[in-house]
């Protein structure tokens, strides 16, 4: 994808960003967007354009590399499942960076679409981007919380597979037990291989 191909994708998706605020809830579900890697290190082409969007769910809810309930409605509204994305959700109640997601930028919130931040990367005015900054102890912390978090998820899903009614609920729109439970394991083992990374670089 190129870069204009791809700011211009980011513009769309901001839109339909904006879309989800309309929505008769009491509280809006989908808070920000982020984009982060290839894209705004200057990369082009790139294969996919990384997103993170932030939720209004706790913490425990987000449990690393899952699918919250209620974000089915959102891969179609925002058109997630046409290519050209990788995204990943996380809660608006915790930073929305991880040992993955790093130096994010922000170009939707609730006040709207942020024009400078996808003008600057239109312009490839990398330097003006406000981007968001961990430091390596912030993000080592980061991961061992994340990894409790996931730890947690990994064994309730464990626990509960083979309950026919967690079943039954868990499965639907294309997804299945086994589904929750790639997922859970997933997420745990990449923070653990995060956290034994990071702290070897703190170390080193």
């Amino acid at each position: 994808m190129r870069h204009r191909r791809a700011v211009d994708k980011l513009r769309q998706l901001a839109e339909a960003c904006q879309s989800t605020t309309r929505m008769p809830l009491e509280e809006p579900f989908l808070r920000e967007a982020y984009v982060f890697g290839d894209i705004l290190d200057g990369d082009d082409p790139i294969e996919y354009l990384q997103i993170a969007f932030t939720l209004n769910l706790p913490p425990e809810e987000v449990p690393w590399c899952s699918q919250p309930p209620g974000t089915p409605w959102l891969v179609q509204t925002l058109r997630l499942d046409k290519g050209g994305f990788a995204y990943w959700w996380r809660s608006g109640h915790g930073p929305v960076w991880n040992h993955a997601i790093r130096r994010p930028v922000r170009f939707w919130s609730l006040d709207g679409t942020d024009e400078a931040v996808l003008d600057a990367l239109q312009e490839r005015r990398f330097a003006d981007l406000p981007r968001l900054e961990a430091s390596p102890a912030e993000l080592l912390r980061r991961a061992e919380v994340e990894l409790d978090q996931a730890l947690t998820q990994l064994r309730g899903v464990h626990e509960k597979y083979w309950d026919r009614e967690w079943r039954s609920e868990h499965r639907g729109g294309g997804r299945y037990p086994e589904t929750h439970l790639w997922e859970a394991a997933d997420g745990y083992l990449d923070l653990l291989d995060a956290v034994h990374r990071l702290a070897t670089e703190a170390t080193a």
